[in-house]
């Protein structure tokens, strides 16, 4: 089977339009995300998870302003962590301190509340 771009380019915009929808209704901005495919035999195929704090970035919208750096929902807490840590992006990154795993999973934890409106199994 072919698949060719604007039918994926179709289907990731489809997927992101509902992803944001859901968001905004929960008072969140679905600033980026990504969306991986697959194709088993002819059949097109959504792998991986999606619309997760992993794969995507999640914006608190009433702290959102543009040219500021967003409250928000996903792992650019610990990329930003990992940056001011010095790591040189080529050698093991460095253990994450604490606190650092604590405010991801906090992070994490607010995500899947205000996504789910419901709260995990823990």
């Amino acid at each position: 089977m072919d698949v060719d771009a604007n039918r994926l380019r179709d289907l990731t915009l489809v997927l992101y339009e509902k992803g944001a929808s859901h968001a905004a209704q929960r008072d969140l901005i679905l600033a980026d995300t990504k969306f991986e495919f697959g194709l088993i035999g002819e059949e097109l195929l959504l792998v991986d998870e999606v619309l997760t704090p992993d794969s995507s970035r999640y914006w608190d919208v009433v702290h959102w302003q543009p040219g500021t750096e967003p409250v928000s929902f996903d792992k650019q807490y610990v990329r930003n962590w990992l940056d001011a840590s010095g790591w040189d992006h080529q050698s093991p990154p460095p253990p994450l301190p604490e606190e650092v795993v604590k405010g991801t999973f906090e992070r994490y934890l607010e995500a899947f509340r205000r996504v789910t409106g419901g709260e995990p199994e823990l």
